[in-house]
Protein backbone atom coordinates (compact mmCIF):
# COMPACT_ATOMS: atom_id res chain seq x y z
CA UNK A 1 0.00 0.00 0.00
CA UNK A 2 0.93 3.40 -0.95
CA UNK A 3 2.30 6.00 1.61
CA UNK A 4 -0.74 7.92 2.08
CA UNK A 5 0.36 10.08 5.53
CA UNK A 6 1.86 12.92 3.67
CA UNK A 7 -1.14 14.25 3.03
CA UNK A 8 -2.54 14.31 6.94
CA UNK A 9 -2.22 16.74 9.51
CA UNK A 10 -2.26 14.76 12.70
CA UNK A 11 -4.43 15.28 15.31
CA UNK A 12 -3.03 17.30 18.41
CA UNK A 13 -5.81 16.74 21.33
CA UNK A 14 -4.59 14.99 24.56
CA UNK A 15 -7.79 15.19 25.40
CA UNK A 16 -8.30 12.44 22.63
CA UNK A 17 -5.64 10.02 24.03
CA UNK A 18 -7.47 6.49 24.76
CA UNK A 19 -6.43 6.62 28.11
CA UNK A 20 -9.08 9.22 28.35
CA UNK A 21 -11.87 6.83 27.75
CA UNK A 22 -14.34 3.87 28.99
CA UNK A 23 -12.46 0.13 27.55
CA UNK A 24 -15.33 -0.56 25.30
CA UNK A 25 -15.56 3.32 23.95
CA UNK A 26 -14.37 4.03 20.16
CA UNK A 27 -11.82 6.37 21.77
CA UNK A 28 -10.50 3.34 23.16
CA UNK A 29 -10.18 1.09 20.51
CA UNK A 30 -9.56 3.49 17.12
CA UNK A 31 -6.35 3.30 15.79
CA UNK A 32 -5.41 7.75 15.83
CA UNK A 33 -2.47 9.74 14.05
CA UNK A 34 -1.40 12.05 17.22
CA UNK A 35 1.44 13.38 16.32
CA UNK A 36 3.07 11.86 19.35
CA UNK A 37 2.83 8.52 17.62
CA UNK A 38 3.63 6.40 14.36
CA UNK A 39 1.01 6.82 11.58
CA UNK A 40 -1.98 4.31 12.08
CA UNK A 41 -1.16 0.74 10.21
CA UNK A 42 -3.91 0.39 7.83
CA UNK A 43 -3.01 -3.15 7.19
CA UNK A 44 -5.35 -4.27 9.68
CA UNK A 45 -8.50 -1.30 9.05
CA UNK A 46 -11.38 -2.22 8.12
CA UNK A 47 -12.97 1.95 8.09
CA UNK A 48 -10.63 5.08 8.26
CA UNK A 49 -12.22 8.54 9.21
CA UNK A 50 -10.66 11.60 8.60
CA UNK A 51 -11.32 15.09 8.03
CA UNK A 52 -11.02 17.55 4.86
CA UNK A 53 -11.35 21.53 5.83
CA UNK A 54 -11.66 22.79 2.20
CA UNK A 55 -14.65 25.48 2.50
CA UNK A 56 -13.81 27.44 -0.30
CA UNK A 57 -16.61 27.39 -2.70
CA UNK A 58 -19.08 26.54 -0.47
CA UNK A 59 -22.15 29.01 -1.38
CA UNK A 60 -23.76 30.60 0.51
CA UNK A 61 -21.00 29.77 3.79
CA UNK A 62 -17.50 29.36 3.87
CA UNK A 63 -16.82 28.18 7.14
CA UNK A 64 -17.57 24.89 7.27
CA UNK A 65 -14.06 23.42 7.99
CA UNK A 66 -13.10 21.81 11.22
CA UNK A 67 -15.93 19.69 11.06
CA UNK A 68 -13.66 16.82 11.69
CA UNK A 69 -12.73 17.97 15.05
CA UNK A 70 -15.97 18.96 16.23
CA UNK A 71 -16.63 15.47 15.60
CA UNK A 72 -14.36 13.34 17.02
CA UNK A 73 -15.23 14.18 21.18
CA UNK A 74 -18.45 13.29 20.57
CA UNK A 75 -17.20 10.09 18.47
CA UNK A 76 -14.44 8.91 20.69
CA UNK A 77 -16.92 8.54 23.68
CA UNK A 78 -19.60 6.43 22.45
CA UNK A 79 -19.34 2.50 22.97
CA UNK A 80 -18.55 0.04 20.23
CA UNK A 81 -21.42 -2.03 20.06
CA UNK A 82 -21.51 -5.87 19.90
CA UNK A 83 -18.22 -6.12 17.77
CA UNK A 84 -14.35 -5.32 17.48
CA UNK A 85 -13.86 -2.11 15.51
CA UNK A 86 -11.09 -2.11 13.51
CA UNK A 87 -11.03 1.56 12.50
CA UNK A 88 -8.47 4.29 12.01
CA UNK A 89 -8.53 8.33 12.59
CA UNK A 90 -6.33 9.70 9.95
CA UNK A 91 -6.34 13.05 11.18
CA UNK A 92 -7.34 16.06 8.91
CA UNK A 93 -6.43 16.83 4.89
CA UNK A 94 -6.02 20.78 5.18
CA UNK A 95 -6.79 23.14 2.19
CA UNK A 96 -4.45 22.97 -0.12
CA UNK A 97 -2.87 26.08 -2.14
CA UNK A 98 -5.61 26.00 -4.46
CA UNK A 99 -8.74 23.92 -4.35
CA UNK A 100 -7.55 21.81 -6.98
CA UNK A 101 -5.15 20.73 -4.72
CA UNK A 102 -7.37 19.69 -2.27
CA UNK A 103 -9.09 18.01 -4.72
CA UNK A 104 -6.30 15.74 -5.55
CA UNK A 105 -5.15 14.94 -2.32
CA UNK A 106 -8.86 14.29 -1.41
CA UNK A 107 -8.77 11.73 -4.60
CA UNK A 108 -5.53 10.14 -4.26
CA UNK A 109 -6.03 9.11 -0.52
CA UNK A 110 -9.28 7.50 -1.37
CA UNK A 111 -8.70 5.78 -4.19
CA UNK A 112 -5.87 3.96 -2.35
CA UNK A 113 -8.31 3.37 0.69
CA UNK A 114 -10.75 1.87 -1.48
CA UNK A 115 -8.39 -0.14 -3.46
CA UNK A 116 -7.16 -1.17 -0.46
CA UNK A 117 -11.06 -2.78 1.13
CA UNK A 118 -11.03 -0.01 3.55
CA UNK A 119 -13.93 2.32 3.40
CA UNK A 120 -13.38 5.84 3.86
CA UNK A 121 -15.35 8.06 6.28
CA UNK A 122 -14.84 11.96 5.37
CA UNK A 123 -15.95 14.97 7.68
CA UNK A 124 -15.90 17.90 5.24
CA UNK A 125 -15.86 20.33 4.44
CA UNK A 126 -18.05 21.69 1.42
CA UNK A 127 -20.44 18.93 -0.53
CA UNK A 128 -18.41 19.50 -3.83
CA UNK A 129 -15.87 17.49 -2.27
CA UNK A 130 -18.15 14.63 -3.22
CA UNK A 131 -16.63 15.01 -6.90
CA UNK A 132 -12.99 14.24 -5.59
CA UNK A 133 -14.71 11.53 -3.80
CA UNK A 134 -16.40 10.04 -7.70
CA UNK A 135 -12.80 10.63 -9.47
CA UNK A 136 -11.27 8.06 -7.12
CA UNK A 137 -13.27 5.45 -8.50
CA UNK A 138 -12.12 5.89 -11.89
CA UNK A 139 -9.24 3.44 -12.16
CA UNK A 140 -11.27 1.05 -9.76
CA UNK A 141 -14.73 0.26 -10.58
CA UNK A 142 -15.90 1.00 -14.60
CA UNK A 143 -19.35 2.45 -13.40
CA UNK A 144 -20.33 3.35 -10.22
CA UNK A 145 -23.11 4.47 -8.52
CA UNK A 146 -23.84 7.78 -6.47
CA UNK A 147 -26.63 8.51 -3.91
CA UNK A 148 -27.18 11.70 -2.19
CA UNK A 149 -29.47 12.90 1.12
CA UNK A 150 -29.97 16.16 0.25
CA UNK A 151 -32.55 18.66 0.47
CA UNK A 152 -32.35 19.66 -3.24
CA UNK A 153 -30.60 18.88 -6.46
CA UNK A 154 -27.11 20.21 -6.98
CA UNK A 155 -27.02 20.24 -10.88
CA UNK A 156 -26.56 24.24 -11.66
CA UNK A 157 -25.42 24.46 -15.22
CA UNK A 158 -22.76 23.97 -17.83
CA UNK A 159 -20.99 27.36 -17.20
CA UNK A 160 -21.00 27.55 -13.31
CA UNK A 161 -18.22 27.41 -11.34
CA UNK A 162 -17.60 24.03 -9.05
CA UNK A 163 -19.59 24.53 -6.16
CA UNK A 164 -21.36 22.82 -3.33
CA UNK A 165 -24.15 23.90 -5.53
CA UNK A 166 -23.27 22.62 -8.67
CA UNK A 167 -21.21 19.74 -7.91
CA UNK A 168 -23.68 17.26 -9.06
CA UNK A 169 -23.94 18.70 -12.72
CA UNK A 170 -20.21 18.68 -12.87
CA UNK A 171 -19.93 15.11 -12.44
CA UNK A 172 -23.22 13.96 -14.86
CA UNK A 173 -20.74 16.58 -17.25
CA UNK A 174 -17.93 15.04 -16.38
CA UNK A 175 -16.00 13.04 -19.45
CA UNK A 176 -14.77 10.04 -19.49
CA UNK A 177 -18.25 9.63 -17.56
CA UNK A 178 -18.52 6.72 -15.68
CA UNK A 179 -21.64 7.68 -13.62
CA UNK A 180 -24.03 4.61 -13.95
CA UNK A 181 -26.80 5.48 -11.30
CA UNK A 182 -27.43 8.73 -9.48
CA UNK A 183 -30.03 8.64 -6.56
CA UNK A 184 -31.34 11.77 -4.85
CA UNK A 185 -32.91 10.53 -0.92
CA UNK A 186 -35.42 13.70 0.59
CA UNK A 187 -35.74 16.37 -1.54
CA UNK A 188 -37.76 18.92 -0.77
CA UNK A 189 -39.92 20.07 -3.77
CA UNK A 190 -40.10 23.99 -2.69
CA UNK A 191 -36.27 23.92 -2.85
CA UNK A 192 -36.27 22.38 -6.05
CA UNK A 193 -36.40 23.57 -9.43
CA UNK A 194 -38.74 21.57 -11.35
CA UNK A 195 -36.29 21.85 -14.69
CA UNK A 196 -33.52 19.89 -12.36
CA UNK A 197 -36.45 16.86 -11.74
CA UNK A 198 -36.72 16.83 -15.53
CA UNK A 199 -33.47 16.12 -15.95
CA UNK A 200 -33.38 13.61 -13.82
CA UNK A 201 -36.53 11.81 -15.31
CA UNK A 202 -34.52 12.00 -18.89
CA UNK A 203 -31.23 10.75 -17.38
CA UNK A 204 -33.80 7.40 -15.26
CA UNK A 205 -32.00 8.57 -12.16
CA UNK A 206 -34.35 8.36 -8.92
CA UNK A 207 -35.76 11.18 -6.77
CA UNK A 208 -37.43 10.56 -3.70
CA UNK A 209 -39.31 13.30 -1.85
CA UNK A 210 -38.71 13.57 1.66
CA UNK A 211 -42.21 12.82 2.37
CA UNK A 212 -42.22 9.21 0.29
CA UNK A 213 -39.53 8.47 2.59
CA UNK A 214 -41.18 9.02 5.72
CA UNK A 215 -44.05 6.78 4.39
CA UNK A 216 -42.31 3.95 4.02
CA UNK A 217 -38.44 3.86 5.14
CA UNK A 218 -38.40 0.76 4.36
CA UNK A 219 -39.02 0.99 0.46
CA UNK A 220 -35.89 4.05 0.42
CA UNK A 221 -33.43 1.40 1.41
CA UNK A 222 -32.84 0.06 -1.73
CA UNK A 223 -31.57 3.64 -2.83
CA UNK A 224 -29.08 3.77 -0.28
CA UNK A 225 -28.26 -0.23 -0.96
CA UNK A 226 -27.63 0.66 -4.15
CA UNK A 227 -24.68 3.06 -3.83
CA UNK A 228 -21.18 2.71 -4.21
CA UNK A 229 -20.82 6.46 -3.07
CA UNK A 230 -22.99 8.45 -0.31
CA UNK A 231 -23.02 11.99 -0.15
CA UNK A 232 -24.41 13.73 2.90
CA UNK A 233 -25.46 17.10 3.08
CA UNK A 234 -26.26 17.87 6.95
CA UNK A 235 -28.59 20.72 5.46
CA UNK A 236 -31.29 17.78 5.03
CA UNK A 237 -31.78 17.39 8.43
CA UNK A 238 -34.22 19.78 10.22
CA UNK A 239 -32.08 22.85 12.02
CA UNK A 240 -33.93 22.23 15.05
CA UNK A 241 -32.31 18.64 15.30
CA UNK A 242 -29.34 19.96 13.52
CA UNK A 243 -28.63 23.90 13.27
CA UNK A 244 -24.67 23.67 12.35
CA UNK A 245 -25.28 24.28 8.75
CA UNK A 246 -26.03 27.55 6.97
CA UNK A 247 -28.83 26.08 4.72
CA UNK A 248 -30.66 24.33 7.28
CA UNK A 249 -34.22 24.95 7.09
CA UNK A 250 -37.60 23.93 9.45
CA UNK A 251 -38.29 20.63 7.39
CA UNK A 252 -35.81 17.82 6.84
CA UNK A 253 -35.01 14.68 8.29
CA UNK A 254 -35.57 14.13 12.13
CA UNK A 255 -32.33 12.75 13.90
CA UNK A 256 -33.78 9.23 14.42
CA UNK A 257 -34.62 9.34 10.43
CA UNK A 258 -31.28 10.38 10.01
CA UNK A 259 -29.64 7.62 11.43
CA UNK A 260 -31.70 5.15 9.87
CA UNK A 261 -30.47 5.49 6.81
CA UNK A 262 -26.92 5.82 7.85
CA UNK A 263 -27.50 2.33 9.38
CA UNK A 264 -28.84 0.79 6.03
CA UNK A 265 -25.57 3.02 4.47
CA UNK A 266 -23.61 0.69 6.33
CA UNK A 267 -25.21 -2.65 6.19
CA UNK A 268 -25.20 -2.59 1.92
CA UNK A 269 -22.32 -4.46 1.13
CA UNK A 270 -21.70 -2.00 -2.03
CA UNK A 271 -21.48 1.04 -0.25
CA UNK A 272 -17.07 2.10 -0.15
CA UNK A 273 -17.08 5.65 0.93
CA UNK A 274 -19.12 8.10 2.69
CA UNK A 275 -18.98 11.63 3.52
CA UNK A 276 -20.59 14.02 5.41
CA UNK A 277 -20.75 18.08 4.20
CA UNK A 278 -21.72 21.60 5.36
CA UNK A 279 -21.07 21.12 8.89
CA UNK A 280 -20.60 24.27 10.12
CA UNK A 281 -19.39 23.79 13.88
CA UNK A 282 -19.84 27.78 14.68
CA UNK A 283 -22.97 27.70 13.94
CA UNK A 284 -23.36 24.88 16.37
CA UNK A 285 -25.79 24.70 19.59
CA UNK A 286 -24.64 22.89 22.51
CA UNK A 287 -22.69 20.53 20.24
CA UNK A 288 -26.04 19.45 19.19
CA UNK A 289 -24.96 18.79 15.59
CA UNK A 290 -21.71 16.95 16.38
CA UNK A 291 -22.91 14.99 18.25
CA UNK A 292 -25.73 13.56 16.40
CA UNK A 293 -22.93 13.27 13.24
CA UNK A 294 -21.14 11.66 15.72
CA UNK A 295 -24.55 8.83 15.69
CA UNK A 296 -24.76 8.90 12.66
CA UNK A 297 -21.38 7.59 12.02
CA UNK A 298 -21.95 5.35 14.95
CA UNK A 299 -24.89 4.04 12.73
CA UNK A 300 -23.19 3.68 9.62
CA UNK A 301 -20.33 1.62 11.67
CA UNK A 302 -22.67 -0.62 13.46
CA UNK A 303 -24.20 -1.67 10.06
CA UNK A 304 -20.89 -2.20 8.65
CA UNK A 305 -19.91 -4.98 11.00
CA UNK A 306 -23.49 -6.13 10.59
CA UNK A 307 -23.32 -6.69 6.60
CA UNK A 308 -24.76 -9.93 5.57
CA UNK A 309 -22.72 -10.24 2.22
CA UNK A 310 -25.49 -11.37 0.72
CA UNK A 311 -24.61 -8.68 -2.46
CA UNK A 312 -22.94 -9.29 -5.32
CA UNK A 313 -24.47 -12.93 -5.41
CA UNK A 314 -22.14 -15.33 -4.70
CA UNK A 315 -24.03 -18.41 -3.34
CA UNK A 316 -27.02 -18.98 -5.28
CA UNK A 317 -28.46 -21.40 -2.23
CA UNK A 318 -28.54 -18.00 -0.32
CA UNK A 319 -31.34 -17.00 -2.09
CA UNK A 320 -34.98 -17.93 -2.53
CA UNK A 321 -35.70 -16.93 -6.46
CA UNK A 322 -39.27 -15.53 -7.50
CA UNK A 323 -40.49 -15.45 -11.14
CA UNK A 324 -43.35 -12.71 -12.31
CA UNK A 325 -44.88 -12.64 -15.44
CA UNK A 326 -45.82 -9.32 -16.65
CA UNK A 327 -47.80 -8.61 -19.87
CA UNK A 328 -45.77 -6.16 -21.35
CA UNK A 329 -42.77 -8.31 -21.38
CA UNK A 330 -41.54 -11.27 -22.88
CA UNK A 331 -39.72 -12.57 -20.48
CA UNK A 332 -40.11 -12.56 -16.59
CA UNK A 333 -38.82 -10.39 -14.14
CA UNK A 334 -36.71 -12.66 -11.59
CA UNK A 335 -36.58 -11.52 -7.92
CA UNK A 336 -34.19 -12.47 -5.26
CA UNK A 337 -34.47 -12.74 -1.21
CA UNK A 338 -31.82 -13.24 0.76
CA UNK A 339 -31.89 -16.01 3.25
CA UNK A 340 -29.50 -14.27 5.46
CA UNK A 341 -31.36 -10.63 5.42
CA UNK A 342 -34.30 -10.81 4.07
CA UNK A 343 -33.60 -7.92 1.56
CA UNK A 344 -34.76 -7.92 -2.08
CA UNK A 345 -33.29 -7.92 -6.02
CA UNK A 346 -35.09 -7.75 -9.22
CA UNK A 347 -32.72 -9.21 -12.21
CA UNK A 348 -32.71 -6.59 -15.37
CA UNK A 349 -31.39 -8.34 -18.31
CA UNK A 350 -28.11 -7.19 -19.61
CA UNK A 351 -27.70 -7.24 -23.67
CA UNK A 352 -25.23 -9.33 -24.58
CA UNK A 353 -23.28 -6.55 -27.04
CA UNK A 354 -23.19 -3.82 -24.31
CA UNK A 355 -20.27 -2.54 -22.31
CA UNK A 356 -18.75 -5.07 -19.70
CA UNK A 357 -19.18 -2.24 -17.29
CA UNK A 358 -22.76 -2.47 -17.12
CA UNK A 359 -22.08 -6.63 -15.73
CA UNK A 360 -22.50 -5.07 -11.88
CA UNK A 361 -25.24 -3.26 -12.26
CA UNK A 362 -27.62 -6.09 -13.46
CA UNK A 363 -29.09 -7.16 -9.84
CA UNK A 364 -30.94 -4.22 -8.75
CA UNK A 365 -31.95 -3.48 -5.38
CA UNK A 366 -35.39 -3.49 -4.48
CA UNK A 367 -37.83 -3.84 -1.57
CA UNK A 368 -40.83 -6.26 -1.09
CA UNK A 369 -43.70 -3.89 -2.46
CA UNK A 370 -41.55 -3.27 -5.61
CA UNK A 371 -41.97 -7.29 -6.14
CA UNK A 372 -45.72 -7.21 -5.01
CA UNK A 373 -46.04 -4.25 -7.96
CA UNK A 374 -44.90 -6.75 -10.13
CA UNK A 375 -47.83 -9.08 -8.74
CA UNK A 376 -50.05 -6.88 -9.90
CA UNK A 377 -49.12 -6.63 -13.44
CA UNK A 378 -47.50 -3.51 -13.19
CA UNK A 379 -43.33 -2.96 -14.36
CA UNK A 380 -41.64 -1.63 -11.38
CA UNK A 381 -40.13 2.16 -12.32
CA UNK A 382 -36.84 1.01 -11.26
CA UNK A 383 -36.50 -2.20 -13.60
CA UNK A 384 -37.40 0.10 -16.32
CA UNK A 385 -35.20 2.85 -15.62
CA UNK A 386 -32.17 0.17 -15.27
CA UNK A 387 -33.19 -1.28 -18.53
CA UNK A 388 -33.10 1.61 -20.19
CA UNK A 389 -30.08 2.79 -19.06
CA UNK A 390 -28.16 -0.96 -20.44
CA UNK A 391 -29.67 0.42 -23.88
CA UNK A 392 -28.04 3.78 -24.34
Amino acid sequence: MEDISVYFTAIESDELKAENFANSSIGKNIAANFSSAAFPDLRKINLAFFGVNESRNAQPDNNCQGGADAVRPQLYKLFNGNHEIKIADLGNINAGHTIDDSYFALRSVLNELIKNRITPIIIGGAQHLTFANYLAYQNIEATVNLTSIDASLDLGTADDLLTSQTWLGKIIQHQPNHLFNFSNVGYQTYLTNPDYLGMMDKLFFDVIRLGSVRQNMEDTEPAIRNADIISVDISAIKMSDSPASAQAGPNGFYADEICQLMRYAGMSDKCTSIGFYEFNPKLDKHTQSAQLLAQMIWCFIDGFYNRKSDYPFKKTTDFTKYRVAIKELKNEIVFYKSIKSDRWWMEVPYPPDKRLSFERHTHVPCSYNTYQTALKDELPDQWWQTYQKFSF
